[in-house]
Order: C-alpha cells, then sequence, then structure tokens
C-alpha cells in the first residue's frame, strides 16, 4: 500500500492496535491514515515548518509531532484538535516519543538536548544534557525507566528518565547516528548510522553485540518487532531491510522506494512493515514475505499506457509520474496505486488470464504484480536503457520486453529470471509482440526494419526490410500468419511470417503512422496517423476500405472492439472516438469529450461494453459504450446539468438522476452507465403520459 502525500515524508509509526499509521511530512502535516484501506483519516495542521517525527501514545488517542518550527505538539488522534503545544527547544526537534504509559513524552533536538515532558500538564519535567551535536532520535524503554538517545556526535547514550542521569555512552559508530530503539523487554538497544552499519547493543552493560552490515548508504531509521526477534532498518540507499535480531543475519530487502528512506516500523503484531521516503510515499509490506501488500495514491503526471484486465472489471494505468494505478472499469473507483518505478511507465500489458499485469518503464526496469491482491511479484532488471513495450506470451509463462538499448529480452514470468536477450537491431526497439501460439515475437525499431525471432532460442528468423523511416508500431494476426507494422514512412505494410516477403504497403497517409493493428477475424487492419485521420484497410487486397476523418490533430492509438463492428481512436486533439466500422460507412458513433490534453492510448475492454483512455492530463477515463441516454431539456448550452429531468415545456419535474448515476455529456443529455441504471414505473404518476418526455434515444 502506498499513501502518497505529495512532498517528502520523514517519520511514520503505527497505532498500537494496527488499525491507524500517522505520518509527518516536509509539507508542515501530520496526517493520519486507515492502514487497512489507505484511505486518509484526518490532516493535523499546525506546524509552520517541516514535521520530523511523529508518534501515537499507547491507547491510540493521542499523537505528538516534533518540527523544524521548534515545537512539540500534541494532538487528539481522533479528532485531529492540537491538545498542547510544548516549547522550550531553541532549534528543530528531530525526534518524539511517549512513554509506555502515556504520561511522558520525550524529544530530541537539534539544541543538543533531550527533554522530558509530562503529557498532561505539558510541563518540562527534565533537561537531559550530554551530548554537543544535534540529538537525532530518542526512545523510552517499554518500562520507562531509561531513555535512549543517539546524537549526531556518534555516540548512543542511557539516560535514567526520572532522575536524568546518564547510565551509558555506547561507543562504536564511526559516523553519526541517526535512529536509536529499545528492544520490548529492554535488554537490547539497536541503533543506525551514517556509516552504513544497524548496530545491536546490551543495554545494561552498554556492549556492542552485533554489527549489521548490508546497507550501502547511510541508515536513517530502525525498529525491532515487538516480540525482539526482528530488527528493520531504512536507508538513502532506497532499501528497507529486515534482519534476524540474535544472529544479524539479513532476512529480506524490501525494494520499492525510489528515494531515500527515511522512517521504518513494525506492526504491533509484527506481520507488517511501514516505510515513509523522500518519494514522497508510505508503504506498507508484509514482514514475513517482503511483498508489497498495496498501492493507493492518484497520478500527478501524464498517463502513457492503460489496459483492461481479461475479465474487463480493472483497468491498470501507468504515469509520468510513476506509479500504475488500478481502478474499478464499472465505477472508475481508483482501487490501488503500484508505486515502485523511479521513472515514466511507458507501456502496460496483462496476463491472457488477467491475474498479472506487467509495466515497463522509463527507469530501465519492469515490474510485475498479482492483479488480485496488489501484491509486487516481481522486478525484471537487465535493460540499460528506457523500456518501450512489454507483452506476455497467450500461455503467461513467459514476457518480451523493448528497450532503447536496442535489445528484446524474454523472461521468465514466474521467476523473473531473463531467458534470452535478442540482439540485432541497431536503434531503439518500440514495439515488440508475441504470436498467438506463442513461438515467434516481433519486433519493431528506429533501425527501419521489422524482426522476427524464435521465442525459445532466441535465434533471429527473419529480417523484414522494406520501410524508409523508424517503425512505430507492429502486431501479428491472430493466426500468426502476417504481421502489420506502422511506420515514419507513411506506410503500412503486410508481411508474410514465415517467408519474411512484404505482402503489402498500405499507401494513403501522408504522414507518420503511429498505431497498427488487426481485426480478431484477420481480414482488416487499422491504423492512425499523425495526418489525423484512421484509416481501415482489406487485408488480402491492400484495398482501402474506410477513411475516418474527424480528429483535428495527431492520431496516437487506435483499437478494434473483439467483434470487429467498432474502432476506438485516440488523438492529440484531446479526444476518443469511437467509429462504426460493421458496414462500409465508418459512421462516428460517438466522440468521447473529457480529457483536457492529448490522448495517448484507448483500448477496448474484451467484451466491447467500455473503452479507457489514457491522456496527458493525467487522467485515466473510462467510457460505457451501451449507456443510457435521458434528455435532460434545456435551452441553454451553457447550462450545467441539474440532475432533473423536464418536460419539453419545461414546467414539470419528471425524475432526479443522483450525481453518482450520471455521467457528463453534451449539454442536455445525461448519460446513465449501465452500473447505475434502473426501472422506474410511472403507472401512477400524476403526471401521466407526459413522463414520455424523459425519453431514452
Amino acid at each position: 500500500m502506498t499513501l502518497r502525500v505529495g512532498s517528502p515524508v520523514n517519520s511514520v509509526a503505527f497505532s498500537t492496535d494496527g488499525t491507524r499509521i500517522v505520518s509527518g511530512s516536509d509539507d508542515k502535516s501530520v496526517r493520519v491514515w486507515d492502514a487497512s484501506t489507505g484511505k486518509q483519516l484526518n490532516v493535523l495542521n499546525c506546524h509552520t515548518l517541516s514535521v520530523k517525527s511523529v508518534a501515537f501514545s499507547t491507547d491510540g488517542a493521542r499523537i505528538v509531532s516534533g518540527s523544524r518550527d521548534k515545537s512539540v505538539r500534541v494532538w487528539d488522534a481522533s479528532t485531529g484538535k492540537q491538545l498542547n503545544v510544548l516549547n522550550g527547544h531553541t532549534s528543530t526537534v528531530f525526534s518524539v516519543a511517549f512513554s509506555t504509559d502515556g504520561t511522558r513524552i520525550v524529544s530530541g533536538s537539534g539544541d543538543a538536548s533531550v527533554r522530558v515532558w509530562d503529557a498532561s500538564t505539558c510541563k518540562q519535567l527534565n533537561v537531559l544534557n550530554g551530548h554537543t551535536k544535534s540529538v537525532n532520535s530518542v526512545a523510552f524503554s517499554t518500562d520507562g525507566i531509561r531513555i535512549v538517545s543517539g546524537s549526531f556526535h556518534r555516540s548512543v547514550r542511557v539516560w535514567d528518565t526520572s532522575t536524568g542521569k546518564q547510565l551509558n555512552v555506547l561507543n562504536g559508530h564511526t559516523s553519526l547516528v541517526k535512529s536509536v530503539a529499545f528492544s520490548t523487554d529492554g535488554t537490547r538497544i539497536v541503533s543506525g548510522s551514517n556509516d552504513k552499519s544497524v548496530r545491536v547493543w546490551d543495554t545494561s552493560t552498554g556492549k556492542q553485540l552485533n554489527v549489521l552490515n548490508g546497507h550501502t548508504w547511510l541508515v536513517n531509521s530502525v525498529a525491532f518487532s515487538t516480540d525482539g526477534t526482528r530488527i528493520v532498518s531504512g536507508s538513502d540507499d532506497r532499501s528497507v531491510r529486515v534482519w534476524d535480531a540474535s544472529t544479524g543475519k539479513q532476512l529480506n530487502v524490501l525494494n520499492g522506494h525510489t528515494e531515500s528512506v527515511k522512517s521504518v516500523a513494525f506492526s504491533m503484531d509484527g506481520t507488517r512493515i511501514v516505510s515513509s521516503s523522500d518519494d514522497e510515499s508510505l508503504r506498507v509490506w508484509d514482514a514475513s514475505t517482503g511483498k508489497q501488500l498495496n498501492m493507493l495514491n492518484g497520478h500527478t503526471e501524464l498517463v502513457n499506457s492503460v489496459a483492461f484486465s481479461t475479465d474487463g472489471m480493472r483497468i491498470f494505468s501507468g504515469s509520468n509520474d510513476r506509479s500504475v494505478r488500478v481502478w474499478d472499469a464499472l465505477t472508475g473507483e481508483q482501487l490501488n496505486v503500484l508505486s515502485g518505478h523511479t521513472e515514466l511507465v511507458k507501456s502496460v500489458a496483462f496476463s491472457t488470464d488477467g491475474t498479472r499485469i506487467i509495466f515497463g518503464s522509463h527507469d530501465n526496469s519492469m515490474q510485475v504484480w498479482d492483479t488480485l491482491t496488489g501484491k509486487q511479484l516481481n522486478v525484471l532488471n537487465g535493460h540499460t536503457s528506457s523500456v518501450n513495450s512489454v507483452a506476455f506470451s497467450t500461455d503467461g509463462t513467459r514476457i518480451v520486453s523493448s528497450s532503447d538499448d536496442k535489445s528484446v529480452r524474454v523472461w521468465d514470468a514466474s521467476t523473473g529470471k531473463q531467458l534470452n536477450v535478442l540482439n540485432g537491431h541497431t536503434w531503439l526497439v518500440n514495439s515488440v509482440a508475441f504470436s498467438t501460439d506463442g513461438t515467434r515475437i516481433v519486433s519493431g525499431s528506429f533501425d527501419r526494419s521489422v524482426r522476427v525471432w524464435d521465442a525459445s532460442t532466441g535465434k533471429q528468423l527473419n529480417v523484414l526490410n522494406g520501410h524508409t523511416s523508424l517503425v512505430k508500431s507492429v502486431a501479428f494476426s491472430t493466426d500468426g500468419t502476417r504481421i502489420v507494422s506502422g511506420s515514419g514512412d507513411e506506410s503500412v505494410r503486410v508481411w508474410d511470417v514465415s517467408t519474411g516477403m512484404q505482402l503489402n504497403v498500405l499507401n494513403g497517409h501522408t504522414e507518420s503512422v503511429k498505431s497498427v493493428a488487426f481485426s480478431t477475424d484477420g481480414t482488416r487492419i487499422i491504423s492512425g496517423s499523425n495526418d489525423k485521420s484512421v484509416r481501415v484497410w482489406d487485408v488480402s487486397t491492400g484495398k482501402q476500405l474506410n477513411v475516418l476523418h474527424g480528429h483535428t490533430s495527431w492520431v496516437n492509438s487506435v483499437a478494434f472492439s473483439m467483434d470487429g463492428a467498432r474502432i476506438v481512436s485516440g488523438s492529440d486533439d484531446r479526444s476518443v472516438r469511437v467509429w462504426d466500422v460493421s458496414e462500409s460507412t465508418g459512421k462516428q458513433l460517438n466522440m468521447l469529450n473529457g480529457h483536457t490534453e492529448l490522448v495517448k492510448s484507448v483500448p477496448f475492454s474484451t467484451d466491447g461494453a467500455h473503452i479507457v483512455s489514457s491522456s496527458h492530463d493525467s487522467s485515466v477515463r473510462v467510457w460505457d459504450m451501451e449507456p443510457h441516454y435521458i434528455r435532460e431539456q434545456a435551452n441553454d448550452s451553457s447550462l450545467r446539468h441539474t440532475g432533473w429531468l423536464l418536460s419539453t415545456d419545461r414546467q414539470v419535474y419528471l425524475m432526479f438522476v443522483p450525481l453518482d448515476a450520471r455521467l457528463p455529456d453534451s449539454f442536455n443529455i445525461l448519460t446513465i452507465p449501465h452500473s447505475a441504471a434502473s426501472s422506474v414505473d410511472f403507472t401512477n404518476a400524476t403526471i401521466g403520459p407526459r413522463w414520455r418526455d424523459c425519453y431514452c434515444t
């Protein structure tokens, strides 16, 4: 689960019962989240500078926060109301914590002091002096008798809470100490440092028990599991690591964060870990398997690629905001956001059974996710430049990818192991696809060639030369006997897969061809071009059957419905258009307006009932292709929908359509999707037959 905040997140913590998470961010806010759903419950605003540390009281009733504004603040965790402001520190407050019984608060600051406060009265009980530089981290022992603190001066210090007396100085780190924590039984202390190490200490003797090495950059946060058997650490190397607290053995490396990990914590039952990062996200992980459990957020930059699940119930989208989002195809509700890529997502593909999805990214990697649970299954690394295209084999056992690094790569979809690197292209590879039987792969490249490969051996079977400019798009026919390609040379070409012979050159476009596709039955080809047209071709004869005009700018994406009766196209003119190609008319059935920037991708769902579109306006939109249209009588074209359906004389209110049951359309049309449609019995209506003024088209 990824909880998107919008600014670097400095600190996170679970409530004791594990139902809530609190986070503190550079945006000056403290936020409370539902740990199961990822829903934001509260935003606590009062701090005037970035929030560096947050913690729950044991009973979950209060939250304490420390900030660059030098204050410690106490909040009601349910209402978000500020209960108290604890003033006294003369520099940034880097760390705060409640005692287990909730009666005291401890804080550590850039002023080199540790301060103890009465949590009820806010009275300062003690100032613990001894550190000579900034105090980065503080914690109470479970029994509240001792406090541990870590400092810029490389030392860890243990204090008597009541007297303020220094009990021990733990030396060993060779750089500043960023984080400290007690084990639940109070017998051990864990510390993390800029020296890249995690160290475990005996609380009574101050003896160093273990040095945990593995992080490749400074360690920002450490914590024990409640039972004391494991330690979790977060680092500037972007990883979260789990360790056996007794042996020091590394149990898991949790990768996904794209920037420094600032804070980590176990849930009370030890089953989950939460981490926060400079990548502006919070992530929740399964502590045993190391799998990321889920992600929830909202695209903040342009969307490059979208796809339906096989059952048509979900949509996945990839964006320049580095996230992939999962949407309910019927309601449009965002179900999950899968974050982990460090750059824009360029390509998305489903396995045939719809249980997995793969994303290819500008960060050179691919990620495979379980579409039902939202868990990340694999990260495929190997490409040395941007991944432009990805696809599953029909049986779901393999993945093919192409990249700016000029290579095509084949992967085991279960293990993520790289099976083959197909070298031959001399420039970046734009598009790849498997044949339906999975025996061959086709690729199209900026080197102007289309290449066919043996999917098992990686042997190059054919180089299809003919295009005089870069190849933008390639696809197999369903029976695997033909390939279609679209190019910057303004042509669409059809090839015999076995012989590599060019069967046809389909000329007609006057600018670069951006997208091509076969109809399911293989009798027609569709192409979209920078010349603003969509063209339909007869595969056998090469004859142009239709030119579909309407778009006012480049056509970026085209697709057939499964039955071949409709075509959908997306364009730089910001529109998605649906065309009837069941006959020779090529009539435009619908223009779906709503996007405010260019439209990049427009596939149909398998059942043809929905279209999904992605755009540079950062949105993914789902359109119902079999809606109920209800006339809302109005004369003013600028009138916004009221939801009331009026009689033709506009004197009688006939029916009200709730906001959540309508979609925006033309000024006097309300569109009700099937998911919201219902029957209305007007038999006893006092308005009599006038209800027919409200009609379905």
